[in-house]
């Protein structure tokens, strides 16, 4: 066989025949050996050794073998390759057998002697089921690795501690509670925690608390039976059903309603609730994760939020810092989302200028990493050339921090020294002013200088008697 017939041999789904007739198994190869690499196996113990060795993706099985039956081997070949595709082949056609072979885990049963294009069907829909189960374990092994613990940005001792910590409650089935400001990240680190756990297969059910109005909230959590309210025209199972075997994350758990904050709290705590208009309790495996932007505990203190249901919630807490709280950590950011917005939107990845790079170091991001986030991907699209200057920005940012913008601007010959130095002056003058109500004499004295050299520098930056500063009495007091 040349190299690249072996080549192709092995880019090939493997099928195993295993048949004690050698007529049987030569008619097999025959049909088969075209789509596939078929493997001859003439007895149970050969099939399981040929099993274990090349791994096939579907096995034509004889129910009838020498010394142990085919059903017998069936079992021993699902211990050593669960993924394969059984199909059973047998001269008895009967109902039991069918039955039998279908119920011990094989795809499909064949009678002898077979028609080939029904056998050839009936292996094609075994691969179809093999290519669509491989395809959904990629999606999920994929989904893992993007919301796994690794994948949350930052190398600062405060997110490193997070990240010790999502790794020690991952395995648990511990309730958390996450808190933080919003942006900071929270339902990444739930599902970090998920998809690091034993439940990464299951479902990971969202709810939002604060997109849904009270009247409709214990409806989608716990669901509701037909004709349970006016056009409840049907069944709908709630999101706790959703999230059997899996994980519930509970966003701003903080904005529910203390009737709602009752029945949540004994579905966390017994893991039963009773539909909207139903009497029968449902009994759910649900791990719960809950996150907020309030203070829980001050809520509860004053009445505003269960204390029982925050304790339950609280059994493990994590705290996501702000970004202004982990500044080592803005360069990652700033690299990794200047990375993945331009594989998003297939454009080039921008560079920023350092005075950019120093404003993101100084300025608060009240909005945290989403704010930031956003930014890089409203720069990444809008910005008509390679590298993101000041200018660039948001103006809504740079009033933050005009001072940075007047930097660049005169660094870049956009602006004079003289007018940029005078600027600075007449905002600090004016801020003077209205911090003292107006008052040159409290002004001068807050600023450092007399009240007649700020007399002067009033007039010479011509700063307008009119609008704030129209008090006249105040100005020349």
């Amino acid at each position: 066989m040349s190299r690249s017939e072996k080549k192709r041999d092995m880019n090939q789904p493997v099928m195993l025949v295993v048949d004690d007739e050698a007529g049987v198994r030569l008619s097999l190869q025959a049909v088969f050996n075209k789509a596939y690499r078929v493997i001859e196996a003439t007895s149970a113990a050969d099939a399981i050794q040929k099993a274990t060795d090349e791994r096939p993706d579907v096995v034509l099985l004889d129910i009838v073998m020498p010394g142990i039956d085919g059903l017998e081997v069936l079992k021993q070949l699902r211990s050593v390759q669960p993924d394969c595709q059984i199909i059973m082949l047998s001269a008895l056609n009967t109902a039991r057998a069918a039955f039998t072979a279908k119920g011990t885990g094989a795809f499909d049963y064949v009678t002898k002697p077979f028609d080939v294009e029904e056998l050839r069907m009936r292996v094609e829909r075994a691969m179809e089921k093999i290519i669509l189960s491989r395809e959904v374990e990629r999606l999920k092994e994929e989904v893992g690795r993007k919301y796994g613990v690794e994948h949350v940005i930052g190398k600062s001792s405060k997110i490193i501690e997070v990240f010790k910590a999502v790794s020690m409650v991952a395995a648990k089935k511990s309730t958390v509670l996450i808190t933080g400001e919003s942006g900071t990240g929270k339902e990444l680190i739930a599902r970090a925690i998920h998809y690091n756990s034993d439940r990464r297969s299951k479902p990971f059910v969202v709810v939002n608390c604060a997109a849904l109005p009270d009247t409709l909230i214990e409806s989608e959590l716990f669901g509701y039976e037909k004709g349970a309210f006016t056009n409840a025209a049907q069944k709908k199972v709630g999101r706790f059903e959703l999230a059997h075997s899996g994980t519930i994350f509970l966003d701003e758990i903080g904005e529910l309603d203390l009737g709602t904050q009752s029945k949540l709290l004994r579905a966390v705590e017994q893991e039963t609730f009773t539909r909207l208009g139903g009497i029968d309790e449902i009994k759910v495996d649900v791990r719960v994760i809950a996150a907020s932007n309030r203070d829980l505990e001050s809520l509860a203190k004053v009445g505003e939020f269960r204390a029982d249901l925050f304790y339950r919630l609280n059994v493990v807490s994590l705290y996501l810092p702000p970004l202004r709280e982990r500044r080592d950590d803005i360069s990652l950011l700033l690299d990794h989302f200047l990375r993945l917005k331009a594989q998003e939107h297939s454009i080039a990845a921008k560079t920023l200028s350092p005075e950019v790079v120093d404003f993101c170091y100084a300025y608060a991001w009240p909005g945290n990493v989403r704010e930031l986030e956003n930014l890089i991907e409203r720069l990444t699209i809008l910005t008509p050339h390679d590298t993101v200057v000041l200018r660039d920005l948001p103006a809504s940012m740079r009033a933050s921090d005009q001072t940075a913008v007047v930097k660049e601007d005169v660094l870049s010959g956009e602006r004079a020294l003289g007018d940029a130095v005078d600027e600075f002056e007449r905002e600090l003058i004016v801020k003077a002013l209205q911090r003292t109500g107006f008052n040159q004499t409290k002004a001068a004295m807050l600023l450092g200088t007399s009240r007649r050299i700020l007399k002067y520098r009033i007039e010479k930056l011509k700063i307008s008697e009119s609008g704030p500063l129209r008090d006249e009495q105040k100005l020349s007091n």
